[in-house]
């Protein structure tokens, strides 16, 4: 069995739309769209789709919220399990190619395809794990200004045709062996959003493969929302300090060592 989940706060329907359309066009069994929205308007828009459970939850965070859906997978024994954002879409069905190749790959914990923008252009989504220079660097420089350091930290200079076991995958689309989950556990919820996906791929990658699949594509939007809000923006200083706070600030042996692992593979 595989189920998925999508937490939604305020997104626009049509959006929501389009991402369920492509869940229910494929191989996903159940689908859990969890509502940090104030009110439930995004209700009538989920249940048109027969394999969607609408939950209406306090917001407490994107990690909290994916929890409750992965702690419901968990109970039903469910295989894989998908989280993904209400701006992430794709043609056909690219949910059974990734269960089979997970199936014929047993040391795989999770999985990330090939991501674009709209426009075609590629998008960056498996990293090296990042130092609190390279946050500084994306957080208040320009792009013109942030050089070969975040161009590395991207991975800019990878064939992103070929598959790579990667520390940081981003968490638009992250497709999970629920038993990878079993051992290592579900979303750190002290992070509120953010660097969830940085923490909870690194403690996978510790024990399986987390692999960047290409294989398959998906269209992911990317509002950047840090970059356009001062809320946002605070949000995510804030909970990248909790991530740096648990890691480790200039000394974490462990990105030290999975950074030059990756590098090496490359």
């Amino acid at each position: 069995m595989i189920t998925a989940s999508i937490v939604v706060h305020k997104s626009p329907e049509k959006q929501l739309s389009t991402a369920l359309e492509s869940l229910e066009k494929s191989s996903v069994d159940k689908i859990y769209v969890i509502d940090n929205s104030p009110e439930d308007q995004l209700r009538d828009i989920s249940e048109k789709y027969s394999k969607v459970q609408y939950l209406k939850v306090d917001n407490n965070g994107f990690g909290a919220g994916h929890n409750i859906a992965i702690k419901e997978a968990l109970r039903n024994n469910t295989s894989f399990h998908l989280i993904m954002n209400a701006d992430v879409w794709w043609e056909g069905d690219i949910i059974k190619p990734i269960y089979d190749f997970m199936k014929e790959n047993p040391e795989v914990g999770m999985v990330s395809p090939k991501t674009f923008y709209p426009n075609g252009e590629l998008q960056y989504t498996c990293r090296m794990l990042p130092s609190p220079v390279d946050m500084f660097l994306r957080g208040f420089l320009p792009d013109k200004l942030k050089g070969k350091r975040n161009k590395k930290y991207l991975l800019e200079d990878f064939d992103h045709n070929h598959s790579l076991n990667c520390p940081y995958l981003l968490g638009s689309f992250m497709f999970f062996r629920t038993e990878a989950l079993r051992e290592v556990g579900l979303f750190d919820e002290r992070f509120f959003m953010y660097p969830e996906d940085i923490d909870i791929t690194r403690r996978i990658h510790e024990k399986w493969e987390t692999i960047y699949w290409p294989k398959v594509s998906i269209i992911h939007e990317h509002q950047q929302a840090s970059k356009k809000s001062i809320k946002m923006f605070w949000i995510h200083f804030t909970n990248m300090v909790k991530y740096f706070n648990k890691w480790g600030w200039f000394y974490d042996a462990k990105r030290k060592k999975y950074n030059k692992q990756l590098i090496g593979s490359i």
